[in-house]
C-alpha cells in the first residue's frame, strides 16, 4: 500500500513536470501549427539560466528572470528565423527547429561544460513538509506541484476567458479576418512562441533541480513532450494536463511496482516459444520506457485528435 501511494504521488509530481514542459509546446504546436523540435532545448536553457542567475541573485529572482530570458530568445528565434521559414511549409520548419536544437545543445556544452552543474534547491524549500508512512516528503516537490497548478490556471484563463486568448486561437484558423480587425498576426505568433518558450524555461527552472541539469536533459525529455501534446490533443491545455498525469503515473507505477502481463493474467497460459512470449513475460521495469510511445501509436491509430483536441495531429 505504501509503495502504491508514493508511486501515485511521485507519478503526479512527474506528470506535472511534464505538463510544465509540454504546455508551451501545446501553445506553439496547437495555436501556430509549428513543429518545434527545439522546445526541450528551451527547457534546458531555463535550467542553466536559473543556475547562473541564481548563483548571483538567489533562486527566487532566478525563478522570474530565467523564463523571461528564455522567452526573449524564443521571440528572437521566431522573428528573425522561424517567421521566414514558416511560409515554406512544415518540413522546413521541422528542419529549422531540429537544427536549432543541436545549436543550443552545443552552445550549452560550450558555455557550461559537458558535466552536470550543481544546481540545487534553495535553502528556504529544503525541509520536510509532511511525513507519510514514515517517509519524509520534501517541500520542494509540493512547490513544483503548486507552480504547475498555477501555470494551468493562468493558461486556461488566458485562452478561454480573455480577448487575447480569442485572438490567439483565431490567428491560426482565420488569420485574414484577424488581420482585417486590425491585429498584427505575425506579432501574435511571435508572442505565442515567446510565451511557449518561457513556459518551457519555467519548467527547466524547477525541473533542473528535481531531475538533473546537464547537456543531455533536452534529449531525455524532448520525445516524451510530443507524446503528451498528441495524447492530450493539439491546442488543448486541459488535455495536456490529463495526458501528462496519465503518463507520469503509468511510468512511475511501472518502475515502482514490479508486474508483468503473465502475473496479471495468471490463468492464461502463453507458450514461451510463441511470438508474443517475450512481451507476455516481460516485467514492468523493462516496459516503462516504452509505455508513453505505445500510447502515442495507439492514439494516432484510434483517436488522432487526442483526448480533448478538436483537430487531428
Amino acid at each position: 500500500m505504501e509503495t502504491i501511494a508514493f508511486s501515485l504521488l511521485n507519478g503526479l509530481l512527474y506528470g506535472m513536470l511534464l505538463f510544465m514542459l509540454s504546455s508551451g509546446l501545446t501553445l506553439i504546436f496547437g495555436m501556430m501549427g509549428v513543429l518545434n523540435f527545439a522546445h526541450a532545448s528551451f527547457y534546458m536553457l531555463g535550467a542553466y539560466f536559473a543556475y547562473t542567475v541564481g548563483s548571483v541573485t538567489g533562486f527566487w529572482v532566478a525563478l522570474f528572470l530565467a523564463p523571461i530570458l528564455v522567452g526573449m530568445i524564443g521571440a528572437a528565434v521566431e522573428r528573425f528565423g522561424l517567421r521566414h521559414v514558416h511560409k515554406h511549409g512544415h518540413v522546413p520548419e521541422l528542419l529549422f527547429t531540429f537544427g536549432l536544437a543541436y545549436v543550443i545543445d552545443e552552445l550549452v556544452s560550450l558555455f557550461w561544460g559537458t558535466v552536470p552543474v550543481p544546481y540545487r534547491m534553495p535553502d528556504s524549500l529544503d525541509f520536510t513538509l509532511f511525513t507519510m508512512f514514515g517517509i519524509d516528503y520534501p517541500a520542494f516537490k509540493v512547490f513544483i506541484l503548486a507552480v504547475s497548478v498555477v501555470m494551468f490556471v493562468v493558461l486556461y484563463i488566458l485562452l478561454k476567458k480573455t480577448r487575447a486568448g480569442l485572438i490567439i486561437q483565431a490567428s491560426l484558423s482565420r488569420p485574414d479576418m484577424v488581420s482585417a480587425l486590425g491585429h498584427n498576426v505575425p506579432q501574435v505568433f511571435m508572442w505565442v512562441f515567446a510565451i511557449g518558450c518561457a513556459l518551457a524555461g519555467l519548467g527547466g527552472v524547477v525541473g533542473g533541480i528535481h531531475l538533473v541539469t546537464e547537456p543531455g536533459m533536452a534529449f531525455l525529455m524532448g520525445p516524451i513532450v510530443f507524446v503528451v501534446v498528441v495524447l492530450g490533443g493539439l491546442g488543448s491545455v486541459p488535455g495536456a494536463l490529463i495526458a501528462s498525469i496519465v503518463i507520469g503515473v503509468l511510468q512511475t507505477l511501472a518502475l515502482s511496482v514490479d508486474f508483468s502481463l503473465a502475473g496479471l493474467f495468471s490463468s492464461v497460459e502463453v507458450s514461451r516459444d510463441s511470438f508474443f512470449s517475450t512481451l507476455w513475460y516481460m516485467d514492468s521495469l523493462r516496459l516503462a520506457p516504452v509505455l508513453p510511445f505505445l500510447l502515442l501509436v495507439l492514439t494516432l491509430i484510434f483517436r488522432p485528435r487526442g483526448l480533448m483536441g478538436k483537430r487531428e495531429a
